[in-house]
């Protein structure tokens, strides 16, 4: 019992450690291929209208309240107890798969909190690089509906979660980790297990990667048959690819490459996920190619503005899951990172971790509410938008709509000041003599244009964290 205290004990503090690091572990890609597929790109464009998407991290790491999955890789990065062996460590780690037993789970309360944020599209997290399975998968004892959980009705999780997000609107992702850690075909127990990668020479015992091929192959064709209608499938765990596409960038992530190529064979999944799934938005994170049909850079904003689909993945906490004790960020960030993100011409994938029970921590539901408050009234100046040229001025970001005949200027007020009576705005000039409205109250307010500079005149104090204009752009 002592052992497992400390173990828990150092792994809060694994947590508190590397949780900077872990953030940035999948950078931006540097180069983008678009789809051919007629059917994949008509939904990658409904897709870049959403704008706005919750990411779900819920698994094992909930019970404990640790980061997810890292804490059992072993790499320099990473911090553990030093008196406790990593055997032991890894075993406490698995051992949770015999107490996960959320019997709150409440997949109707989340998809109603990310409805009532403004979020469209979900990426739910079907297996995350610990193995363990949110799904009731037939290719591993290793899941969720194979534990405790097992005899409750629900117990097949990614359906209900896949269900109660799809009656509320939302396009439906499926997060699923190349990597698997458990799977003795990944990390085989003949050997220590070194790092993130593989733990074997794939030259010397091509059967055995082979087989972790049909496993992964037969685990994605079950999320692809079984689940209903699926949007997207967002692949992680970039370090799984074939070895001519490691680069500068792969070298770059700090870990060791293997002389080996870990090709799991893209194009037969592809082609057998869009059979199941026409049109499916296939997303492997960071290897260049056909199957990145958009960009994920992780926990920040690019620099400029892209011309081709993109988006940040970010947390709303600190951590991507369930930690307890969380700090959480301010409604008002979020909204004015939205505005940015969606004016560079991308979306915003939010991240939240469900509790060990299967709610969302009370914070999570207050912070949704929150931004909600923003989007019901001001959607118009961030949904079905793409981007302009001109694209920033200051504190003010600018969209237009898909037909190019409305501008929208999103002004992000600053934690520190006060309601403004007048804003201005350089270039994105409205056209003489027509209206500039207030998207939140639809009132006319009152503009003037001098040399490119826009100003507009509120009235009385506007309690907004971010004030949207819609208006007729010159020419």
């Amino acid at each position: 019992m002592k052992v497992k205290i400390l173990i828990f004990f150092f792994a809060v503090l694994f947590f508190n450690s590397v949780n900077a690091q872990q953030n940035d572990i999948m950078p931006q890609s540097t180069h983008y291929e678009a789809p051919t597929d007629p059917l994949v790109k008509q939904k990658l464009d409904n897709w870049q209208d959403k704008k706005f998407g919750m990411i779900i991290h819920w698994g094992l790491y909930a019970v404990p309240g640790i980061i997810e999955s890292w804490s059992i890789c072993s790499e320099d990065w990473i911090e553990r107890d030093t008196t406790i062996s990593y055997d032991d460590y890894k075993k406490w780690y698995w051992d949770f798969s015999k107490q996960f037993n959320p019997t709150k789970f409440n997949p109707e309360q989340w998809a109603k909190a990310g409805k009532s944020a403004g979020m469209k599209y979900l990426v739910f997290t079907t297996k995350h690089h610990d193995g363990f399975a949110m799904f009731d998968t037939k290719e591993s004892d290793f899941s969720i509906a194979k534990g405790p959980f097992a005899n409750n009705a629900k117990a097949d999780v990614a359906k209900y979660v896949f269900d109660a997000f799809r009656k509320e609107g939302f396009m439906i992702g499926a997060y699923f980790s190349k990597p698997d850690w458990h799977s003795q075909y990944y990390w085989w127990q003949k050997y220590a297990t070194a790092d993130r990668n593989n733990n074997y020479d794939i030259r010397k015992y091509p059967w055995r990667w082979n087989k972790f091929k049909d496993f992964t192959y037969n685990q994605i064709g079950e999320l692809m048959h079984n689940y209903g209608s699926v949007d997207i499938l967002w692949l992680d765990g970039g370090w799984v690819r074939p070895l001519e596409t490691v680069n500068a960038e792969v070298l770059s992530w700090g870990a060791n490459i293997p002389k080996w190529s870990q090709d799991i064979d893209m194009p037969k999944i592809a082609t057998m996920a869009r059979k199941a799934q026409p049109g499916l938005i296939i997303v492997d994170r960071t290897v260049h190619g056909p199957y990145e049909n958009y960009q994920t850079p992780e926990q920040k904003i690019p620099e400029t503005q892209l011309d081709y689909p993109w988006e940040s993945c970010m947390t709303l906490g600190g951590a991507w899951g369930f930690v307890k004790n969380d700090s959480y960020k301010p409604a008002s960030e979020v909204i004015h990172k939205l505005a940015e993100i969606v004016a560079k011409g991308g979306s915003l994938l939010l991240g939240v971790g469900p509790k060990p029970d299967g709610t969302f921590p009370e914070e999570v539901l207050t912070k949704l509410n929150d931004i909600g408050k923003w989007t019901s009234v001001n959607g118009k100046a961030i949904y079905n938008t793409r981007i302009t040229k001109n694209y920033n001025s200051n504190q003010t970001w600018f969209t237009q709509s898909k037909d190019g005949k409305k501008l929208y200027a999103i002004y992000c007020v600053k934690s520190d000041e006060k309601s403004p009576n007048a804003i201005s705005w350089t270039g994105n000039s409205p056209k003489k003599g027509t209206d500039v409205i207030l998207i939140s109250t639809g009132e006319k307010v009152k503009w003037k244009d001098v040399d490119g500079k826009t100003t507009v005149q509120l009235k009385g104090n506007v309690n907004q964290p971010a004030l949207a204009f819609e208006f007729t752009p010159q020419g």
